[in-house]
């Protein structure tokens, strides 16, 4: 017998490094989950209370005396917020913010006929 009979085997460092880069992998994994979920939250939320706006601010210009033109662009711009809101919950976040865009531009216009 030649050698240390005691001593121990080296570490295998790289089936450690393998385990850090998959917890480091799988926290990532998590974070990119939390992100997903407070966009498609916030595409959601922002298309529901633009669209109540919007038909508020319809039904309001309705009772008033504003062209025809502005109650409906009102009613089409929270029309399509309320499709952006549903868009949101599906986690189509990025179609979601381009129609909130769209509505927003919509009502804005139609504002600007009163």
């Amino acid at each position: 017998m030649s050698g240390r009979a005691d001593s121990d085997p080296l570490p295998d460092t790289q089936a450690d490094d393998a385990a850090g880069l998959d917890d480091e992998r799988a926290e990532q994994a998590g974070d990119g989950e939390g992100e997903a979920r407070r966009a498609r939250w916030a595409a959601a939320g922002t298309g529901g209370v633009l669209a109540l706006a919007g038909v508020a601010a319809a039904l309001l210009r309705v009772a008033g005396s504003a062209p025809v033109l502005v109650p409906a662009a009102y009613a089409g711009g929270a029309a399509v917020c309320g499709l952006a809101a549903v868009l949101g919950v599906r986690g189509r976040t990025r179609r979601a913010l381009w129609l909130l865009v769209a509505g927003l531009l919509v009502m804005a216009l139609g504002d600007q006929f009163d």
